[in-house]
């Protein structure tokens, strides 16, 4: 009898996700970093998934950054774009702009990875020489940029956000590279439209893929709270039973406000792609016990997290026996007895995923396909013989693309040309698994049980990124304190019905994992800063929503930062 043909199935997961950059009061957004990369991220990984027809991947998008994607689409429906810095684009004499709209242009448009997306363009780097000089000499001199100037500035710093494959195929913008300099106002609203068609046209993209069975979609809890937090506090000792905590003792009505975060996202889901999701990933992979069950009981049939979380999970079940390799005990799903639902739990290969995270950048694009191969056959060749293993690899979307040479489109396209044609390996999806089990098709492995999970994340396997220092636990007790106020002032009755929904988007807003993110003497100044504003302007925006007072306290930063922003953890964050 022939032996069998053994098979590596591969689930690419690719997670989709800005924070929520709107300020709910003037419908200004804040930062810029969702539609630069819609420009840059989200067109070229739809792209490279429309160029492989063989290909089979999982994206996830968080509803948040839907929502963001369709108000900007919206704005440039309507002619109301509320970005400061797209209208400065499309701004007709940029001799006349204020001093704060030139602030603006000069204190973001040279934001980017200067290696990757400023110094391959000389007319690009003469605008930020002239820029060193002048600040150099006196912060003042800067006044004397002209109009011109900012028009070549806000024109470059765009060109150099479009993603690879927008260059090679919109002769619109190849025909602004070349030009170089002397960008006019003809220029500028050419590129302006364009930022709009491409924003339009992504998600219609994305579901097309998915209603031609090339991708899975997934969801996340609304807006991005780190649900077993918010369900309980406590969780974040089951992995560090030393970690501190906030004063409060719970965040009021945690369990009721994650039920809302997962059916909101279910709606979404609908709209937008006019299907139900038969999976999240949780805000950060942070997962427990009760959230499984909560997800369960609105029909999710998987979830997934850090490597970090199963490890811990395993040597809870089995306190005093070693735990076997890697290739026994990782590269399946699991059933969590302690969850009545049906429902499984993937868990990434964290090795895998931070090399494309953060060494391949460094790598000749092919030399780094050719590396993530080998990798998977290595795995393969040491998973046990009746087995075929599921690798999941699962990271940031956006994040890491800019750290590449052309924004990572030699990387992908070597990487999905060799995973299509490869024997033995098949890229598939989380849902793919899961039908071949249900079929008993394949011998991929069954599914492993856990007795329950170890709460954690896919940072470190615990919670130490968002709760457990003078910093974080302070923004959870403000958090736990405008909750309070809210579920007070709704239990009065005094609020309007379209008073009522808007003091619940805002609360939403700030129930993020985000913010919590930042805070820490780690993460860089800049980052911590602008976070540390957003958390506060939003806390005080809900309170001014309920008709109460903001808290003086409210005015004055949570967290001071000063360290790097990778050093809270390994998927890069935004912006």
């Amino acid at each position: 009898m022939a032996e069998r043909a053994r098979k590596l199935r591969l689930i690419l997961c690719w997670h989709m996700h800005q924070p929520d950059y709107r300020n709910y009061s003037s419908g200004e957004f804040t930062l810029p970093w969702t539609y630069l990369h819609a420009l840059k991220d989200y067109s070229d990984m739809a792209f490279h998934m429309e160029q492989h027809p063989g290909a089979r991947a999982v994206f996830n998008f968080v509803p948040v950054l839907l929502d963001q994607l369709e108000a900007y689409g919206k704005g440039f429906e309507i002619g109301d774009v509320r970005d400061p810095l797209l209208r400065l684009l499309a701004a007709e004499d940029l001799d006349r702009v204020t001093e704060d709209e030139r602030a603006l242009i000069l204190e973001y448009c040279f934001r980017c990875n200067h290696q990757t997306m400023l110094l391959p363009y000389p007319a690009f780097k003469r605008l930020h020489d002239l820029y060193n000089l002048l600040e150099g000499q006196d912060g003042a001199a800067l006044g004397y940029l002209s109009g011109k100037y900012l028009a070549d500035l806000l024109v470059w710093y765009h060109l150099a956000w479009m993603g690879e494959s927008v260059r090679r195929q919109h002769e619109r913008v190849t025909g602004l590279l070349s030009k170089g300099e002397g960008y006019t106002y003809a220029d500028r609203l050419q590129l302006f439209h364009l930022i709009g068609e491409l924003i339009g046209e992504l998600i219609p993209r994305y579901r097309r893929l998915a209603e031609a069975g090339r991708i899975e979609l997934s969801t996340t809890p609304h807006y991005h709270p780190i649900a077993p937090l918010l369900i309980d506090l406590k969780a974040a000792r089951e992995s560090l039973p030393d970690s501190t905590l906030p004063q409060s003792p719970e965040y009021p009505g945690g369990r009721t406000r994650v039920a809302f975060h997962i059916t909101s996202a279910l709606e979404s889901h609908r709209a937008r792609f006019g299907a139900e999701p038969h999976g999240f990933w949780p805000a950060e992979g942070g997962v427990s016990s009760a959230l499984m069950e909560l997800l369960a009981q609105q029909g999710c049939r998987w979830t997934a997290s850090g490597e970090g979380v199963l490890v811990n999970s395993l040597r809870r079940a089995q306190p005093s026996g070693a735990l076997p390799s890697r290739a026994q005990y990782l590269y399946r799903p699991y059933r969590i007895a302690a969850v009545h639902e049906p429902i499984v739990c993937f868990f990434r290969d964290d090795r895998l995923s931070d090399l494309i995270g953060f060494e391949y950048a460094k790598w000749h694009g092919r030399d780094a396909a050719a590396n993530f191969v080998r990798s998977l056959e290595q795995i393969l060749q040491e998973a046990p013989m009746d087995e075929d293993p599921v690798v999941s690899v699962i990271l940031d979307g956006e994040n890491a693309w800019e750290f590449y040479p052309y924004n990572g489109y030699y990387f992908l396209s070597d990487l999905y040309d060799a995973l299509q044609a490869h024997p033995a390996i098949e890229m598939t999806t989380f849902r793919e698994v899961l039908e071949q089990y249900a079929g008993e098709r394949g011998a991929c492995a069954k599914p492993g049980v856990l007795p329950g999970l170890v709460a954690g994340s896919w940072v470190y396997g615990t919670f130490s990124t968002w709760i457990g220092s003078p910093d974080k636990d302070r923004a959870w007790d403000l958090l736990c304190a405008a909750k309070q106020s809210f579920d007070r002032v709704m239990a009065s009755g005094r609020l309007t019905e379209a008073e009522q929904a808007a003091a619940y988007r805002q609360l939403s807003s700030c129930e993020s994992s985000d913010w919590f993110w930042w805070f820490g003497d780690y993460n860089s100044e800049h980052g911590v800063t602008s976070f540390d504003r957003l958390f506060r302007e939003n806390l005080s925006n809900l309170y001014r929503l309920l008709h109460l007072a903001v808290p003086e306290h409210l005015s004055q930063p949570i967290s001071r930062g000063g360290g790097h922003a990778e050093a809270g953890g390994t998927m890069r964050r935004a912006g």
